[in-house]
């Protein structure tokens, strides 16, 4: 994909940059533009121009007709273009319609001969301009990717858990997307703290200690109404400091019994007393007694100074029960985050995996649609996230969503082998 390519370019110049941009396209990419342009600037090929006036208009792309700018200003350099005819020239490229083309082959060849340049170099010129119009790219949209590639890479450098949590928060609704970035996050080297009901802001944020905080937005089932009135009441009353206190401050319509289950579930109360185990059994007295406390409070009656008589609560405590067995804590997670978090069910298997795997999921995610791994056989291994199924003409063949913590990757399964080994 595009890291090859920078890895085989090795840019080191802001126009090297944008012009990755226009050769990462499949017409460059498959005319072999892309090896000649790459040999050019590393010198394994000679940098030539087809007259010495095009100089200063190639050099940047080391001779090679790269944008559509180099096109328009080759014809009026060469052949007297006025801009607004060279931008019809450029039109005409693009359409590749014959009759159109010839009337600008015309109109290019006598204004080549006014300017003294030789009808055979002109030709030639005029060849190699329609031959590489069809694979042009307009320069200034290639320097606007450039220069938002150049200050997110400079970004990712330099303030990494800072823009990892802007890359997370951006695509937290995309599970997906989610899984891989939090790879990236650990190949980085960044810490991830899970989502905390005392730390946690609605996106990824970064601590005093360049950690990454994940969203409480990227908890699924707990909903923005929810999280707003959480927050909120955080930011005005101060830490919440026990599932009942939690309750009290914050149970409503809005933040419903079904929401604070999801949250327990999730691990974003684990910063307040008991395990997540004895939080959900104690949920339904929690909830109780937030409710007696509101009503207290709203039929309090008063002493002979005015004060509120304090109601007596009948509370419960909390029972003691040990924290979910590893695997059931996973699967909680799983289903209330879409993800796991706190570890996975292939870390026991790691050192197996990586002994007989080539690859990881997330390469063959990468590879941006060339299929380079099409004809390249491949030894993956994953977790089982997903099957469906679809019936054609020879059988039933069926696609499975794998998960090895680097990406979720979907393979297809032809219908003769999912006839065999199917179950």
């Amino acid at each position: 994909g595009m890291k090859e390519l920078i890895k085989r370019l090795q840019p080191d110049v802001f126009e090297d940059i944008i012009a990755l941009v226009a050769l990462y396209r499949p017409g460059p990419l498959q005319s072999g533009m892309v090896d000649d342009f790459i040999d050019r600037k590393h010198g394994r090929a000679k940098v030539e121009y087809p007259h010495p006036a095009l100089e200063p208009i190639l050099k940047p792309t080391y001779g090679v007709i790269l944008y559509q700018e180099q096109v328009m200003q080759i014809a009026q350099v060469l052949a007297g273009y006025t801009l607004g005819g060279a931008d019809m020239l450029r039109r005409a490229m693009g359409k590749k319609k014959p009759e159109e083309m010839a009337k600008q082959r015309t109109i290019f060849m006598e204004g080549a001969t006014r300017n003294q340049v030789d009808p055979e170099v002109a030709g030639y010129i005029f060849d190699l301009m329609e031959k590489f119009a069809g694979y042009g790219f307009n320069k200034s949209h290639s320097a606007a990717y450039a220069l938002v590639s150049f200050q997110t890479a400079w970004l990712k450098a330099h303030y990494p858990a800072a823009f990892m949590a802007a890359v997370l928060s951006a695509d937290m609704d995309n599970t997906e997307k989610v899984v891989t970035l939090l790879d990236d996050c650990r190949q980085l080297g960044l810490t991830v703290l899970p989502p905390d009901m005392n730390q946690s802001q609605h996106p990824f944020t970064v601590d005093d200690q360049n950690r990454i905080i994940y969203g409480l937005g990227a908890v699924k089932g707990a909903g923005e109404a929810a999280i707003s009135v959480i927050l909120d009441n955080r930011n005005r009353e101060g830490n919440f400091t026990s599932l009942l206190d939690f309750c009290r401050r914050v149970s409503s319509q809005k933040v419903s019994r079904r929401v604070i289950e999801t949250l327990i579930r999730a691990g974003v109360l684990d910063s307040l007393p008991g395990s997540r185990q004895a939080k959900l059994g104690y949920l339904p007295e929690a909830l109780r007694m937030a409710e007696q406390h509101l009503r207290d409070q709203g039929n309090g009656q008063r002493d002979l100074f005015g004060g509120v008589i304090a109601a007596v609560e009948t509370e419960q405590p909390m029972p003691l029960l040990p924290e979910w067995p590893e695997k059931e804590r996973l699967r909680q997670e799983k289903e209330t985050l879409g993800l796991y978090l706190t570890g996975h069910p292939l870390n026991e298997y790691e050192a197996e995996i990586r002994a007989v795997t080539t690859k990881r999921l997330v390469e063959l995610a990468e590879d941006d649609g060339n299929h380079k791994y099409q004809k390249e056989p491949v030894l993956i291994a994953g977790l089982v996230a997903g099957v469906r199924t679809q019936f054609t003409e020879r059988g039933k063949r069926a696609f499975v969503q794998l998960d090895d913590k680097s990406a979720y990757y979907e393979i297809m399964i032809f219908a003769d082998v999912f006839a065999e080994y199917g179950h």
